[in-house]
């Protein structure tokens, strides 16, 4: 919903009557997640997509038939339709849309947490009774506003909701008619709006520049660190949110102390250099961060090894060093070198095997069980 968040305030500002189609859950090899959404304005403008194309006419003309109503509804799309001809995804996916008027009293509160880059939910009752469906809920870490009718569902979606945001998590919740997590019959959809995640690449070389732009293409914040001042500029790196002269260990054991970093965090260490990058790996795997990667080659990788199990650590710690970094890709360029470490992010975030899908079988996509 981020992407289109901004319309959509506008249109409540301005009273106008819109219609927001949500992904609430897919199945298969649908192409987009829950959180997906698409604004259909009252001149027939649409922006932001909930299935890339598979299904978009008819949730267009869903958004405007619930915008000129104000009457919120709750649809399948997919293979097991009776119109899958029409409009099912060629892929072989299922996806459950919500559609609902744009637009809730507690829409400025979440746009402003939103826009401060504080972490932010937006619960939305998507199946139940007639008289919840639609309701809301803006949680963020201490506060709540909104209601989904109901002191206990309240308290009961506040607290997993919350459990949800801390960890960047959009997803389903499912209780029973009066907030029983045991129960069926109400499902409620969290969207979190958690501040990006972070990269940390050290090291100020040529690969650094590439995995920092496409780490930033991949939505990370971004942050250069190297100990050299010389290197580490900002004129160098301009896709990167900071760069910062110091040493990383120092620097990254600062930030960890702080809590600004947490288990969505990527660290690339890109020095190939021990006194770099021994000290700052010690500190990152002690860390319990999303990917820990180091430049390097098979040599340098064993020596690394070495002087790594002579700092105290054991070998749970050092089997989660991604080292040598990225997938096996041929890479050669730095940009190169960078679509392979990018790829290696990926896959470790979505439990990815990094195989040519031509050569394997089943579903695409995978469930998300972390």
């Amino acid at each position: 919903m981020r992407d289109v968040l901004e319309q959509v305030v506008a249109a409540w500002r301005r009273g106008e009557p819109a219609g927001l189609a949500t992904v609430t859950a897919t199945w298969s090899s649908a192409p987009r997640q829950p959180g997906a959404t698409m604004l259909v304005r009252s001149d027939g403008t649409a922006v932001g997509s909930v299935s890339g194309g598979c299904v978009e006419s008819a949730v267009y003309e869903l958004c405007r038939e619930v915008a000129e109503s104000g009457r919120p509804r709750a649809v399948r799309y997919g293979v097991s339709d009776a119109d899958a001809f029409e409009v099912g995804l060629p892929c072989g996916g299922t996806i459950d849309v919500f559609v609902e008027r744009a637009g809730f009293p507690e829409l400025d509160v979440l746009a402003a947490e939103v826009d401060g880059g504080r972490p932010v939910a937006l619960l939305t009752c998507v199946d139940g009774p007639p008289e919840r469906l639609g309701r809301h809920l803006v949680l963020t870490p201490d506060a709540r506003h909104g209601s989904l009718d109901g002191d206990r569902l309240d308290d009961a979606a506040t607290d997993d909701g919350r459990g949800l945001l801390a960890a960047g998590r959009t997803g389903l919740l499912h209780y029973g008619p009066d907030g029983q997590r045991r129960g069926t019959g109400l499902d409620v959809l969290v969207t979190s709006f958690a501040p990006a995640a972070r990269m940390l690449v050290f090291g100020a070389t040529d690969h650094a520049a590439a995995v920092a732009r496409i780490g930033a293409f991949l939505g990370y914040r971004v942050t250069v660190c190297d100990a050299r001042p010389v290197f580490a500029t900002a004129e160098r790196f301009p896709e990167a949110a900071e760069v910062t002269v110091d040493w990383p260990h120092r620097y990254l054991a600062a930030e960890a102390s702080a809590g600004r970093i947490d288990g969505r965090t990527v660290v690339c260490v890109l020095t190939h250099d021990p006194r770099f990058d021994v000290p700052v790996l010690r500190t990152a795997l002690e860390l319990p961060l999303a990917y820990v990667g180091a430049m390097g080659s098979r040599r340098t990788h064993d020596d690394r090894l070495k002087r790594l199990r002579e700092t105290g650590l054991d070998e749970e710690a050092l089997a989660r060093l991604r080292s040598p970094i990225g997938l096996d890709l041929g890479a050669r360029t730095p940009e190169e070198t960078a679509v392979s470490v990018a790829a290696e992010i990926v896959a470790t975030r979505w439990n990815g095997t990094g195989e040519r899908l031509s050569g394997t079988s089943g579903p695409i996509h995978r469930e998300d069980h972390r």
